[in-house]
């Protein structure tokens, strides 16, 4: 019998480390590469490629002097329907809750001024928080509303909902618009967000819009790139143009 190519033994290895993920939980750890190698009698590297070829697509964690671990599988949000933080992970029965890491007035960035059409030399209310699902550390946000929201900086804003807020000062927030980007963690964002420095985080910059449509919110949000994606659906159409409206702005 002929011997199988190298490409082929990784690729069987690849195959039931794939079926191992899909029947573990997050977490639980997986074969070393040496197990690996032994149990389908291949040299190391042979093992190691398998390994390499999940941990691109998120499946698994490498972790240095540790081992190899099942991933955490990430959080997707749907496109439609705008919900809050607290309310997105209520629907999903997990509890939402949030450290609240700077709370008060600013002067407004270029940008502030830009989403939320204020004057110049024009205060927001600034509110950084990290967002916790089930106490796992997922996000980091970064929000600026028009000074005349600052009564919300009176409210929780570690266990409440900022939206619930802004709602019941009768400011309503009605429609998004989001760019998303991405880009890798500082020092400060790989700790409290749990990560490798350099991890790779989803950046999302969003313009929230009132019933009035009025500018009432603009945010960024960076997320743990392995536990949250976004989901989104597109019409394949190359004779359409996007409208003027849709063009996307600079980011911050």
């Amino acid at each position: 019998m002929a011997q199988r190519s190298p490409e082929a033994r990784y690729q069987e290895i690849e195959r039931w480390l794939r079926r191992r993920v899909r029947r573990a939980a997050p977490g639980d750890p997986l074969p070393s590469e040496s197990e690996l190698a032994a149990r389908y009698r291949v040299s190391r590297m042979t093992a190691r490629q398998a390994v390499q070829n999940l941990a691109a697509e998120g499946l698994v964690q490498r972790r240095r002097g540790a081992g190899t671990f099942v991933a955490p599988r990430p959080i997707h949000r749907h496109e439609g329907s705008l919900m809050s933080f607290t309310e997105d992970m209520r629907r999903r029965g997990m509890k939402a809750s949030s450290r609240l890491l700077q709370a008060g007035l600013r002067a407004a960035t270029s940008a502030d001024v830009d989403a939320l059409r204020l004057p110049g030399a024009a205060r927001v209310v600034a509110i950084s928080r990290l967002r916790l699902a089930d106490g796992v550390p997922l996000a980091i946000e970064h929000a600026a509303l028009p000074a005349e929201c600052a009564g919300v900086l009176a409210d929780d804003l570690e266990t409440g909902s900022l939206h619930e807020s802004l709602a019941a000062r009768g400011r309503v927030p009605s429609v998004s618009r989001s760019w998303i980007r991405a880009r890798l963690a500082t020092a400060v964002e790989s700790r409290l967000l749990e990560v490798p420095r350099r991890a790779a985080l989803l950046v999302e910059r969003r313009i929230i819009y009132d019933t009035d449509e009025l500018p009432l919110e603009h945010t960024e949000t960076a997320y743990n790139a392995d536990r949250y994606a976004i989901d989104a659906v597109f019409s394949v159409s190359p004779s359409a143009s996007l409208p003027n409206s849709a063009a996307p702005i600079a980011p911050a």
